[in-house]
C-alpha cells in the first residue's frame, strides 16, 4: 500500500496549495507536523503564482493501494 503525507498551506493570496511527501515515518505526530509546517512558512522558500505560504491549513495520510497486471 502506497502512502503519502500532504502538507496543505494557505497562501497570502488565499489560495490551498498542498506538498506531498511520499512514505511517511510512520510516528509522525501533530506536534511535529506543525512545527515542520510554520517552518517551511517562517523559510518562505516556497511561492505559488507570485504568493508566500501564509498559514496552516491541515496535513493528512493518503493511503492508496496499487495493483499491477502483467499484460
Amino acid at each position: 500500500m502506497a502512502k503519502t503525507l500532504e502538507l496543505i498551506f494557505t497562501t497570502t493570496a488565499g489560495k490551498d496549495v498542498t506538498l506531498t511527501v511520499e512514505e511517511p515515518r510512520e510516528n509522525i505526530n501533530d506536534a511535529e507536523l506543525l512545527a515542520g509546517m510554520q517552518a517551511i512558512i517562517a523559510q518562505d522558500i516556497f511561492e505559488v503564482e507570485g504568493s508566500s505560504f501564509a498559514s496552516v491549513k491541515g496535513a493528512r495520510v493518503v493511503e492508496r493501494n496499487i495493483v499491477e497486471y502483467a499484460v
